[in-house]
């Protein structure tokens, strides 16, 4: 994902490329930059999570039951139904594994979209801004995208529909609400806090090492600030 952010840079600093007088750096090969950089990082960020075991085999991301199902979790497990419930945590993230993929093309489109001003605003704000533009941007559509997947994943389990069942009565008592009375989307909002806790991360880097691991134009462009 730092070549996706990489391209708020590009936006912003192609303006100061021209007024260095790099006559090397042409328009076309800053836009052709752009482009390289934002396919690179598109590709790298869903490879990362929709690889097999991307949620699973990562704490950072990995997604295990609501907290507030703790007490019913623990009351299943000592009746033996443990099996049961590490095959529901296995299917939670295999469903948001597979449902990362269709990130992609709006995380292309919505740097597409970036204007200078916003790459700007990101630049001077904190360490999250670049992330909390995607956030705004993408995540009513990425939840959208995701819900229908996860759906068809989570419902081959028969577990699942007890989770539902357990996340209504835990409701009763005010122990659950919100996404988490349904299971689709509680694993649909998990798989987006993953994907934007790992762009959050990558923002974090690129802002310490701006030109770092581009390649070919997005090289060049990036690489010619510094001359």
């Amino acid at each position: 994902m730092r070549a996706i952010l990489r391209a708020l840079f590009l936006l912003v600093i192609s303006s100061q490329v021209w007024a260095f007088g790099l006559a090397d750096l042409t328009d076309k090969d800053a836009s052709g930059g752009l482009k390289e950089a934002l396919a690179q990082g598109a590709a790298k960020a869903v490879g990362q999570l929709g690889a097999d075991g991307g949620f699973m085999n990562n704490p950072k991301v990995k997604i295990g039951l609501p907290e507030s199902l703790a007490p019913m979790e623990g009351m299943l497990r000592t009746m033996g139904r443990g099996k049961d419930l590490d095959n529901l945590v296995a299917t939670m993230n295999k469903a948001a594994e597979q449902a990362v993929p269709k990130a992609k093309g709006l995380l292309v489109d919505a740097v597409k979209k970036m204007s200078v001003d916003d790459a700007k605003k990101i630049l001077s704000g904190g360490d999250d801004a670049g992330t909390q533009y995607f956030k705004e941007k993408t995540a009513t559509q990425l939840a959208e995208s995701f819900l229908p997947t996860v759906k068809e994943s989570t419902d081959k389990l028969a577990l699942s529909a007890q989770y539902n069942k357990l996340a209504g009565k835990a409701s009763q008592f005010g122990l659950a609400k919100g996404d988490e009375l349904k299971i689709e989307n509680y694993v649909t909002k998990k798989a987006l806090d993953g994907l934007y806790l790992m762009i959050a991360e990558e923002e974090k880097a690129i802002r310490k090492d701006p030109v770092g691991g581009a390649t070919g134009l997005a090289k060049k462009a990036f690489g010619a600030i510094g001359q």
